[in-house]
């Protein structure tokens, strides 16, 4: 029995450093690192159970071709010669006709590995063709957000949490999608810190929680903006820290405060006054508060100001200046590595960019030239994607050469022309930074390829020497590559040999500095001449969102998505035990809503809007407030009764960061 220490390659925050048991060439078990200090001796529920990933009797194990209908899952088997042979045969053909703009390909989270992440994009980047603007299905916004306030700078250290006097979970389901940070707050909990949780969705955290705020869907700026009211109010501004550190608020408190009394935020937000205050003065009175605020905050029409305003309040109070405050959305903007050595290793500097959200528009009504080959790797747009109707329609175009890499035959590469199976990252080694946390590692391969299975820096590598690419990343190892990954780094990483990472263990960049700023001023900026310029309101408020007039009528509900806590994304759809803990895809109502609509516990019901359709579980309770329907995990359609939820979602672009508007969604939920 051997013993490998890895990373979890899983697109989360909290980048685990993993032990891997491994006896007679199959992965037996799957833990956490005791030696971690973030991953603490465990790994969650999902990653628990990477060794029947690895070993899933559905993973891919040869190249395959299509032989019948697109969308149909029809294939033969054939060798990957032959298959890198069709690929750039039908890529070069493209790029003499139309020039490299033919071709998009793309690379996305579902391996959170530098390399075998970022060498595919250096390929495309490389040959120059039409590239994809990812992230915008996920980050963008709430980067942009941040970015508007605090500056390209990762946010509060999670391992300072263990010094906070008081901790907010804002939109953030930790339980879900970041439990060792949960563990920590567990910790500080039991000397008496108390825990508020703000969350459309009843979360486990929530249960527990010493204040629970079942917040309006996208009236977070609201709340955060009473507070800032209600500090104010009660003389608990830290004026020293704004005077020093930020920028406008005085502008602030005189145009917009005053309209955001308790009555008004109350009434927006659906929280009772009584609630509001108390959250205002646990907050005025914590010196180290630390929020940690989720990304799903920002997938509405008003997404950007809404993350911006929540990620202004610790600068009222002065807890960014010190550890154990402020707020933390990510910190991958902290790590200064020469990502670019892997990303942009040749190519021009700009051609033609398409929107991740706006791929299935791209796919049916781009021209000069139209996309005619698509790759894919890591990603699974036909169930992640909005707009997922139009993404299918252009997947089943005939006229369009498309390649999927992937472990597992998914719902996208149903719709390919040639499949390649796709290592997952305990067949292969990279390295690792967190966006959750400050730590960064080298994850060692724990088992051989499964099959014939390729990772995708092996098969980048084979395909750009194959297009007569003579980059050097694309002929060394990866190793190598490491050291070009450091080459010009500066602060703490500037001190590291990167020859010694591979058995150097986990390593943190964090430091107990108070929050820095990188905005033009250089300070926290609750007015930014950024947005102004954009033509956005350069002060934190809020509006309505304008897609509620557009679609909701009076009977209609307004969708919340949220991770599933055993089917967070289909990257886990291959393992049995998962979906069955999961459960089958549902939609959750408040009792009040189920009644009305005569629909009850269990009951096969169809949610519906003028996007289309989708047939799932109903589940009764009170885990939502009135007028919401949520659903959540990522699901593939042959778990549920019809369709995937995304294909209710349109295809518009939040206020900053032109991401998507999951939760601007509304729709009706009658019986199946």
């Amino acid at each position: 029995m051997q013993t490998i220490r890895t990373v979890c390659a899983h697109d989360c925050p909290d980048m685990c450093s993993l032990l891997v048991q491994v006896d007679q060439g199959r992965v037996v078990r799957v833990e956490g690192d005791p030696d971690h200090p973030f991953t603490a001796g465990f790994a969650c529920g999902k990653v628990n159970r990477n060794a029947d990933l690895v070993h899933s009797p559905q993973r891919l194990t040869t190249p395959l071709r299509r032989t019948g209908p697109k969308g149909t899952g029809q294939f033969a088997p054939i060798t990957w010669d032959e298959a890198l042979d069709t690929i750039t045969a039908n890529w070069r053909r493209i790029i003499a006709e139309t020039g490299p703009l033919g071709i998009l390909g793309y690379a996305y989270s579902a391996h959170q590995g530098l390399m075998n992440r970022g060498l595919f994009n250096g390929l495309f980047h490389a040959l120059g063709v039409t590239r994809l603007w990812g992230g915008t299905v996920c980050d963008s916004c709430a980067e942009a957000a941040w970015d508007a306030a605090v500056g390209p700078i990762g946010g509060a250290d999670p391992d300072s949490v263990t010094e906070s006097d008081l901790v907010v979970c804002w939109g953030a389901d930790l339980h879900a999608t970041n439990v060792h940070l949960w563990a920590k707050i567990e910790q500080v909990r039991k000397r008496g810190v108390k825990l508020i949780v703000i969350d459309p969705r009843r979360t486990r955290a929530a249960a527990t929680a010493d204040l629970y705020l079942p917040i309006r869907i996208g009236t977070d700026a609201a709340l955060a903006l009473g507070v800032m009211h209600i500090l104010a109010r009660d003389g608990k501004v830290d004026r020293a820290y704004l005077a020093a550190h930020t920028l406008g608020f005085e502008r602030v408190e005189a145009e917009i405060l005053p309209r955001f009394t308790p009555a008004y935020v109350a009434a927006i937000t659906g929280l009772p006054i009584a609630d509001i205050e108390r959250f205002a003065a646990l907050y005025g009175d914590a010196p180290r508060a630390f929020i940690r605020i989720g990304f799903g905050m920002s997938r509405f029409t008003h997404g950007g100001q809404a993350l911006r305003t929540v990620a202004l309040l610790p600068g009222v109070t002065g807890a960014y200046g010190r550890y154990g405050g402020g707020a933390l959305v990510a910190t991958a903007a902290s790590f200064g590595l020469n990502y670019n050595a892997i990303r942009k290793p040749s190519g021009p500097a700009s051609v033609r960019t398409i929107n991740h959200l706006k791929l299935g528009e791209a796919l049916l009504e781009a021209s000069a030239p139209p996309i005619r080959a698509l790759f894919i790797a890591a990603n699974n747009p036909a169930v992640t994607n909005p707009d997922t109707a139009r993404i299918r329609a252009g997947l089943a175009r005939e006229d369009l050469f498309t390649v999927v890499h992937d472990p597992f035959l998914s719902t996208t590469a149903r719709y390919a022309d040639i499949v390649l199976p796709a290592t997952t990252y305990l067949e292969t080694e990279d390295f690792y930074r967190a966006y959750g946390t400050y730590y960064m590692q080298w994850g060692h391969q724990a088992v051989e390829p499964q099959g014939e299975a390729w990772s995708n820096f092996r098969l980048t590598q084979a395909l750009a020497q194959r297009m007569g690419l003579n980059d050097p990343v694309f002929h060394m190892t990866q190793r190598e590559i490491l050291g070009e990954l450091f080459r010009g780094a500066t602060g703490p990483l500037a001190n590291i040999d990167p020859a010694t990472l591979p058995d150097a263990g986990p390593i943190s960049i964090g430091t107990r500095d108070g929050q820095a700023f990188r905005t033009p001023s250089g300070k926290l900026e609750f007015y930014s001449a950024t947005l102004e310029a954009q033509g956005l309101p350069p002060l934190p408020d809020w509006q309505p969102d304008p897609e509620q007039a557009k679609q909701a009528g009076p009977h209609s509900l307004q969708l919340l998505t949220t991770p599933g806590y055993f089917q967070s994304h289909t990257a886990f759809s291959g393992v049995a035990f998962l979906r069955q803990r999961e459960g089958a895809p549902c939609a959750v109502l408040h009792p009040s809503d189920a009644q009305a609509r005569g629909l009850v516990d269990g009951q096969k019901v169809r949610l519906a809007n003028d996007r289309g359709t989708v047939g799932l579980v109903l589940r009764v309770q009170e885990e939502v407030q009135p007028g919401v329907v949520l659903v959540p995990g990522q699901r593939p359609d042959e778990d549920a009764l019809e369709g995937t939820v995304n294909m209710l979602c349109g295809d518009g672009i939040t206020d900053m960061g032109e991401g998507a508007t999951y939760q601007s969604t509304w729709l009706e939920v009658r019986p199946w």
